[in-house]
């Protein structure tokens, strides 16, 4: 049911090609916005989430941004399908427990996913590829203008836009940026990192939001106030926050170049032969790996054009990925031959690790 989605060589997190930047895997922004009139999602009967999902859905249909998208009711995905798009970050977890009556609309590049009927009516995310968390907003902001003037949006001129849980009361702006800090998590830094940021008003999670590990050294960065404060002011204090972050991070990646490079290099050398040669790996072991293979790309080990693919095994390489490319649920141990026998075909033409180029840069 979800194939053409997954075999869109248009895709955005999958199949860009685009320079992104050493330390910033993605940004992600999203909106929370109800229906005027109409019970939340968890407070309304099965026939107002019925009514509300065929609304929703028919407006978006409409929509430039939508046009060859694709559409999807919630309860007529298997499981692994609702696994492999929380894996591409389209649909959050909580949708895939929800009732009967949600869904999710995404545009052909899947820069754009709609959740109708999760925690509020609409979530609305819009992703972009390396660091863009202004060109997102404008992009998002356009878009739920558009959205508006077909919707009835529950909006209180004291309060803001109104959303079932009080934390996403105002703007109901959630802005995060997917980043990649091995330098912190090598050097031990980052639960140092982690307190000053929580200080600010900004929250750190995993890759997969909150209560979700942070394998591969993949963290998203993201702010926590939505209200009385305005959208500009948010991207704004949570971009120079993040900037600050990047600094922190190269910083430490040279500091333990300086500190510990026999270490660093052979912890490279070792997951570069490991994902050449493993006939057994699990995505704990692949995602930390692959982390140190695009830290290799960072210092110029490998060339630039190698870190779109390796990008593209952060996500390919979950479980349900996997799985779905064998067209079964299969038992985890399974699952880490067949993830291993892919990276051996896929990173077997990578070229040697050139550590001289250290040299230029230390």
């Amino acid at each position: 049911m979800i194939e053409p989605l997954l075999n869109c060589k248009d895709a955005e997190l999958t199949h860009n090609t685009q320079k992104a930047t050493p330390v910033v895997l993605s940004t992600r922004l999203r909106l929370a916005r109800n229906l005027l009139g109409t019970p939340f999602p968890e407070r309304a009967s099965l026939a107002q989430r019925s009514d509300i999902l065929s609304k929703c859905s028919d407006h978006l249909s409409g929509l430039g941004k939508m046009k060859k998208g694709s559409f999807f009711e919630i309860s007529e995905l298997s499981d692994l399908e609702k696994q492999v798009l929380v894996e591409r970050h389209l649909i959050s977890r909580e949708l895939c427990e929800s009732q009967q009556g949600s869904g999710v609309y995404i545009n052909k590049a899947q820069t754009c996913s709609v959740m109708i009927n999760e925690e509020d009516h609409l979530r609305i995310q819009f992703l972009k590829t390396g660091f863009h968390l202004k060109n997102v907003w404008k992009q998002i902001d356009r878009f739920d203008t558009e959205l508006e003037e077909h919707l009835d949006i529950a909006y209180d001129s004291e309060f803001g836009y109104l959303t079932a849980c009080p934390t996403n009361l105002g703007t109901g702006l959630r802005a995060s940026v997917m980043m990649h800090l091995p330098g912190l998590v090598l050097s031990d830094q980052m639960e140092r990192v982690i307190r000053a940021v929580n200080q600010l008003g900004i929250t750190v999670r995993g890759l997969f939001g909150e209560g979700s590990d942070a394998t591969g050294h993949v963290f998203q960065i993201s702010n926590q106030q939505t209200l009385g404060e305005q959208e500009g002011d948010i991207i704004d204090r949570l971009g120079n926050v993040l900037k600050t972050v990047i600094d922190h991070e190269v910083n430490a990646r040279f500091k333990c170049l300086e500190d510990s490079r026999s270490k660093v290099l052979d912890q490279i050398g070792r997951a570069y032969g490991v994902l050449r040669n493993a006939h057994v790996v699990n995505s704990a072991e692949a995602m930390n790996m692959l982390s140190l293979l695009r830290l290799a790309v960072d210092f110029e080990m490998l060339p630039e054009s190698n870190r779109a693919e390796i990008d593209r095994f952060f996500i390919e390489c979950q479980p349900g990925h996997i799985q779905h490319a064998t067209k079964s649920e299969i038992e985890p141990d399974e699952r880490d031959v067949c993830r291993a026998k892919k990276l051996r075909e896929e990173l077997g033409s990578l070229p040697a690790l050139d550590f001289d180029k250290l040299a230029d840069l230390t």
